[in-house]
């Protein structure tokens, strides 16, 4: 009797340890798939923020600025930002703006601003 209480009691505490001290594991390295993908949805949020911006009439400097500022509050300290290729995604960027809003003389240097911490 006492033997059967005292294994119920080993096993309450065990499993309080268990549910109180479980953290959370992350990987050590991202998949390329995750990678691109999240390449894509910030080339795709820049451009949607630049066409959306420049479309209420506001000019394209200051929906510029305005694009990668949203941009960079958006996905900042993200785990993912340190493997993102940046030359990769300003070619995202332009390719996106091209497409989304007809705009074919966007200047690539006009992307040096749009930088991520981790």
């Amino acid at each position: 009797m006492i033997r059967s209480i005292l294994n119920i009691i080993l096993l309450f505490i065990l499993l309080f340890i268990l549910l109180i001290v479980d953290t959370p594991v992350y990987p050590i390295s991202f998949s390329q798939k995750v990678i691109e993908n999240y390449t894509l949805k910030i080339s795709s949020k820049f451009s949607n923020t630049y066409c959306n911006t420049t479309k209420f009439g506001i000019s394209k400097d200051s929906a510029l600025k305005f694009a990668i500022g949203e941009t960079n509050k958006s996905f900042l300290n993200n785990k993912l930002n340190k493997f993102i290729d940046y030359e990769l995604l300003k070619k995202n960027i332009l390719l996106s703006i091209e497409n989304n809003c007809s705009e074919l003389d966007f200047p690539s240097n006009a992307l040096k601003d749009l930088a991520f911490e981790y």
